[in-house]
């Protein structure tokens, strides 16, 4: 308990320190071929570049839960989790209005599921991650020895620790093929 008092208050000073002294990310693009996530500020300038592993089924887009794949498009932050099991942990907004598209039409997911992902997008909100799509897709820390995930996006537990505090909900996020 002691510990995780220590690192709440190390990442609130981490925290205060970004917010203050450092620029805040506007916008993340994965590159999935390249293994590379990059943090771009406000001005479009490259703020980090980071090695990423991403699921262990890394050709195409994921289309349904458990395939192993990371989602490929223009996602959101959504959520931030400070207590990860993987370290720390930004909430993607997969799956997104174009993946539902392709999920309604693919008979995967209902009329109703389809509209809930819609308007979770349309106000900013987590959309339904328990769908027949999947969801749960994370940045995360916990890289480490792996060389694949489940279908997040993991970097080291370092570059998550800099970037997370730089991070705000809504912030794009585009992961490409």
């Amino acid at each position: 308990m002691k510990a995780l008092r220590i690192l709440a208050l190390v990442l609130l000073v981490l925290a205060i320190i970004r917010i203050v002294g450092g620029p805040m990310v506007t916008k993340i693009v994965v590159s999935k071929s390249r293994g590379l996530l990059t943090a771009y500020g406000g001005d479009g300038r490259v703020l980090k570049v980071v090695p990423a592993i991403v699921g262990r089924q890394p050709s195409g887009t994921k289309e349904r839960e458990g395939d192993e794949r990371t989602p490929e498009g223009a996602y959101f932050v959504c959520f931030k989790n400070p207590q990860s099991r993987f370290h720390l942990s930004l909430g993607l907004s997969y799956p997104n209005a174009d993946d539902a598209e392709r999920g309604l039409a693919a008979g995967a997911i209902t009329r109703a599921e389809y509209d809930e992902i819609v308007g979770a997008h349309a106000s900013g909100r987590i959309p339904p991650w328990k769908t027949a799509l999947g969801g749960e897709i994370f940045i995360h820390g916990a890289m480490g020895d792996r060389s694949a995930t489940a279908g997040c996006v993991a970097v080291s537990d370092h570059a998550i620790e800099e970037l997370f505090p730089q991070i705000s909900l809504g912030t794009p996020v585009v992961i490409e093929p």
